[in-house]
């Protein structure tokens, strides 16, 4: 019996042993952030400004890696499977916290095969169309929908995005009916609200708000319970006239399950110091996000109290994969 305690002490020792030369040694190379939407989104301009500030702060180069489609799940996955050592991480977003529910047969799982890191920024959805759209309100845009039912479309990031489940909220609370366009990320959906192909957008703001400015969109409402600073002339949804709608978009860092807890301490105290740094959150309040840089447990909290508020949306407004 002795001989086991003296084991298993020893396995103790050796695992945290291993934890704080992990932590004193990382990174040993290029630290990689994995972005599961196409270049130009919301999601990879934070992980470019994170990465660039800290490459500086840990001596290593931090690369970014595009790994687009099916809503953001292929990125995850790929993080989710990669070595646990901190060199692969994931710029994750809330659409994680809603592939949960829309995909049945994902092969990770969200709240179990991540270790969050901090929570980067906060950003306002906001329901955008084409200057040349004879819609000016969302109340115009509901009116019409309803007298010709899936006539207007909307383009999302994909099935089981953030702005997938704005469209899905929206026609329930209002009785519109409007017609999911899923893309692969921001960059083509704007291409095709510019061009008319599509008739609006719940985008993030980042992405279009150069557009709002030169006056090529309209910016009917933000999706969230308050106004965006960077829009301030805008109504929320409801001021429109739209109850219960208060969804925005958070982007955070997130490494593998296994990775050892003080490397991820470690990347908490670099990056949070990163986000709150003046430069940081001036380069965010020029593209409408809102610094956070939380805890690694309260990013916890919220990515679990996020899954469970989306499963609910889902599984009442009957959401499927289109």
């Amino acid at each position: 019996m002795l001989r086991n305690f003296k084991k298993h002490m020893f396995t103790l020792v050796m695992a945290s042993t291993a934890g704080l030369v992990s932590a004193q040694t990382w990174p040993t190379k290029t630290v990689t952030i994995v972005v599961p939407f196409p270049a130009g989104g919301t999601t990879d301009v934070l992980a470019r400004a994170v990465s660039n500030k800290l490459s500086a702060a840990i001596g290593k180069a931090v690369i970014v890696d595009n790994k687009p489609g099916a809503g953001a799940t292929l990125g995850a996955d790929l993080v989710a499977k990669a070595n646990a050592d901190g060199h692969t991480l994931l710029m994750g977003a809330v659409h994680h916290t809603v592939a949960t529910s829309v995909y049945k047969n994902l092969k990770y799982n969200f709240e179990k095969d991540f270790a969050p890191i901090t929570t980067v920024a906060l950003v306002p959805n906001v329901m955008t169309v084409s200057a040349k759209s004879p819609y000016n309100s969302v109340k115009d845009v509901i009116t019409a929908s309803k007298a010709q039912p899936e006539k207007l479309a909307y383009g999302s990031n994909g099935n089981g995005t953030a702005q997938h489940m704005i469209g899905t909220q929206l026609q329930m609370e209002t009785g519109a009916k409007i017609l999911h366009v899923p893309y692969k990320g921001s960059a083509p959906l704007t291409t095709d609200l510019l061009g008319g192909q599509v008739d609006m957008s719940f985008d993030t703001i980042t992405p279009v708000l150069p557009f709002i400015k030169e006056g090529k969109l309209k910016a009917l409402a933000v999706t969230t319970a308050k106004r965006s600073s960077a829009l301030p002339n805008v109504p929320t949804l409801q001021e429109a006239g739209v109850p219960n709608i208060a969804i925005g978009t958070w982007f955070g860092l997130l490494a593998p399950a296994a990775t050892p807890k003080a490397v991820v301490t470690r990347l908490n105290t670099e990056v949070v110091k990163i986000i709150q740094s003046p430069e940081f959150k001036k380069q965010m309040m020029d593209i409408g996000a809102e610094t956070v840089g939380n805890k690694p447990e309260e990013m916890a909290k919220q990515i679990k109290e996020e899954t469970e508020k989306f499963a609910n949306l889902v599984k009442v407004g009957k959401v499927t994969l289109d």
